[in-house]
C-alpha cells in the first residue's frame, strides 16, 4: 500500500519537510518513489510547495496521506474534507493527574455555582418580602369573598327545601 507522508530534512531545530510517496511499512528516511513538494512550518506563512498534477496522480492510484499531509491537502484545496484533530497520547500517570485536577476544579465549579444560586434565592426572597406587604391584602380579600358567597347560596336551597316539606 502507498503512503503520501512527510519525511523531515534540514538542521537540528529547524526542519523541514519533504512531501514524499512510499510503501506504507517502508522507513520514510530510506528510499522513497518521488518527491511530490516540501513543507516549511517554520516560515511565517507555513510554506507549502507541492507538485499538485503529481498528488492528484497518486491519489487517484490508491496513496493514502498521512493525517498530517491529509490536513495540509485540504487547506491547499487539493481534498475536500474535513480535517483530522491531532492524537495526544497522554500517560496513565498524567491522565490521572489531569482526572484529579478536572474533579478539584469540577468540585469547585459546582461549589461556586450553588453559592451564587443562594444568593440569587436570597435575593429573591428579600424583593418578595418587601413587595409581599402591599401586594398580600390585595390578593387575600378577593379569595375570601367567594368563600362566602358559596356558602350562603348552598344554605339557600336547604331551607327551600325546609319550607316547600312543611
Amino acid at each position: 500500500m502507498l503512503s503520501i507522508r512527510l519525511s523531515r530534512i534540514g538542521k537540528k531545530k529547524q526542519p523541514i519537510y519533504r512531501v514524499i510517496v512510499t510503501e506504507k511499512r517502508r522507513d520514510p528516511y530510506g528510499k522513497f518513489l518521488e518527491i511530490l513538494g516540501n513543507y516549511d512550518p517554520r516560515s511565517t506563512d507555513k510554506k507549502l510547495t507541492l507538485k499538485e498534477d503529481r498528488v492528484s496522480h497518486w491519489l487517484s492510484v490508491g496513496a493514502q496521506p498521512s493525517d498530517t499531509v491529509k490536513n495540509l491537502l485540504i487547506r491547499e484545496g487539493l481534498i475536500k474534507s474535513d480535517k483530522k484533530a491531532k492524537a495526544v497520547a497522554i500517560s496513565k500517570k498524567r491522565q490521572a493527574k489531569l482526572d484529579e485536577k478536572s474533579g478539584a476544579a469540577a468540585e469547585a465549579a459546582k461549589e461556586a455555582e450553588e453559592a451564587a444560586a443562594a444568593k440569587a434565592t436570597a435575593e429573591a426572597e428579600a424583593k418578595a418580602e418587601a413587595e409581599a406587604p402591599a401586594e398580600a391584602p390585595a390578593e387575600e380579600a378577593p379569595a375570601e369573598e367567594p368563600a362566602k358567597e358559596e356558602a350562603p347560596a348552598e344554605e339557600a336551597p336547604k331551607e327551600a327545601e325546609k319550607k316547600t316539606e312543611e
